[in-house]
């Protein structure tokens, strides 16, 4: 099989002259000959915050840009229409289309109720610190703009377990919705801040068969009506596992399909809270290694950081088969609430650690094919702009994964400045074979085998930082080299 690579077709700030729908038309020939091979759309439904909404917000799971709801028609990347053509053009050029999923939290309720709640400390979610008392809350969903097509469920407070709004006092807060469910939040993975079931807006309450029931339906028309290869997951230990299991087991039920499947289980610090995660729901899907992201981060920001050790403590390295690696996002970008920006001059040596190896599957992030230039407010309210530069390596990188980089792997990560690794390539693969070296400090050189077939063949650096020729000897080694603060990616020569 083909080394598979995935995009992350949007980030936070997309502003772009074209909507996103329309230039992902004009980008499917230009994606499929570099090498991609899916990507990772963004929420498709209409938001509380309508034609601005990135979609994490969701009012409306039926709405792909069909109804006039929360005053538009159109999402904020455009119609349904165009939403339909695009994953079908995609896909007719052997890139799979992901649709991202939020099925944690609804926004934008179109009538109050009043609702027994009690609040809860933001600190310790298993503490309350009221008795029982009522407040009016947005918590009843008609959607009138749709008025009931596709679906006639009503969602009202019994389909949340908890809220962070009183309209009838003003204030905000966590409200744990006492229900028929229990006057608690349900067991998930994230033991953060005691509980980290509630998140944000109307937390849905999946003890509820009807819920269950109705986002099962909802999944089997939305790949249907839109025929995606797969689903991203998001904030997924917010989210019961035994209902993402269910609802997981069913779609592929219901579908006849074996849908890819990638889940955000955001978690810097604890390697077993997600090796636990994937033994719990046990292969049914990947997760993004947001500990490889960050020593990602850290390598580029901490001098001469110790290369021999970008790889501990991450789950690539633990489940290479069920991890999706990743060296950015939409919520690690600049100005977003998990910041943490990999510098730049570090970017191609990230890219080259997740894009020409062997273990993961590689996901390139929006603004390093394409750039971006956005503003926004800092944590001090304070207006200013932003401007990522595309990396200009980065579509050979992703070339040299599609058509090079395969066979036996033989690590050299051996020296605190300086590691590599080589790729010996396949007999079916006549050019295959590759060589990386990289160095956070002074110049590279380093002595590594890539296989004795290859002997009395010359090799050169695909990305241009390294002029010389290198022959690899009778032996099938060679010394190869890389500038100071770079990488260089070692081909064979035509």
């Amino acid at each position: 099989m083909d080394n598979q690579t995935l995009l992350q077709y949007f980030h936070w700030y997309y502003n772009d002259e074209d909507k996103l729908w329309i230039k992902a038309k004009k980008d499917v020939a230009s994606l499929a000959e570099v090498g991609i091979t899916a990507v990772w759309l963004p929420p498709a439904y209409k938001a509380e915050s309508g034609a601005a909404s990135v979609g994490y917000d969701p009012y409306d799971l039926f709405d792909l840009g069909e109804f006039d709801q929360k005053d538009t028609i159109e999402t904020r990347f455009g119609s349904k229409d165009e939403y339909l053509e695009v994953i079908k053009i995609f896909q007719e050029n052997g890139i799979a289309a992901i649709a991202d999923v939020v099925l944690n939290h609804k926004a934008g309720g179109d009538e109050l109720e009043k609702v027994a709640v009690r609040s809860v400390d933001p600190e310790n979610r298993l503490e309350f610190i009221s008795d029982i008392f009522e407040i009016e809350a947005w918590t009843r969903f008609t959607f009138p703009g749709r008025n009931g097509e596709y679906s006639g469920f009503i969602w009202d407070k019994s389909c949340f377990s908890g809220v962070d709004w009183a309209e009838d006092i003003k204030e905000m807060g966590i409200y744990s919705i006492q229900n028929e469910y229990g006057e608690g939040w349900e067991e998930v993975p994230s033991t953060e801040l005691g509980n980290y079931d509630y998140l944000m807006f109307n937390d849905i309450e999946f003890r509820n068969p009807s819920v269950r029931a109705e986002l099962k339906y909802w999944g089997e028309w939305y790949y249907h009506t839109c025929g995606m290869k797969g689903f991203r997951l998001d904030a997924v230990k917010h989210i019961s596992t035994d209902f993402l299991i269910d609802w997981i087991d069913h779609m592929k039920k219901a579908c006849g399909q074996d849908f890819f499947i990638v889940a955000e289980n955001w978690n810097i610090d604890s390697l077993e809270h997600l090796q636990d995660y994937l033994d719990v729901t046990e292969g049914r899907m990947q997760l993004f290694d947001s500990l490889l992201h960050h020593n990602l981060f850290l390598a580029s920001t901490i001098k001469r950081y110790d290369l021999t050790t970008i790889f501990d403590n991450t789950l690539v390295q633990t489940h290479p088969l069920l991890t999706v690696t990743f060296v950015d996002n939409h919520d690690s970008q600049p100005l977003q609430a998990l910041e943490s920006y990999v510098d730049f001059w570090f970017r191609p040596l990230a890219y080259a650690l997740i894009l020409l190896r062997e273990q993961g599957m590689p996901c390139v992030f929006y603004p390093d094919l394409y750039g971006a230039k956005y503003t926004d407010k800092t944590d001090e309210g304070y207006e200013t702009g932003v401007e990522l530069v595309a990396l200009h390596v980065l579509p050979k990188m992703i070339g040299i994964r599609k058509d090079l980089a395969y066979g036996a792997q033989r690590d050299y990560l051996d020296f605190p400045n300086c590691i590599g690794w080589t790729r010996e390539g396949r007999k079916e693969k006549p050019q295959s074979g590759i060589a990386v070296l990289m160095s956070n400090g002074d110049i590279g050189l380093k002595l590594m085998e890539i296989g004795l077939i290859h002997a009395g063949k010359k090799m050169v650096d695909a990305l241009g930082g390294r002029k010389e020729e290198v022959l690899v000897d009778e032996k099938g080694w060679a010394e190869f080299y890389c500038n100071a603060g770079s990488v260089s990616v070692w081909v064979f020569s035509v």
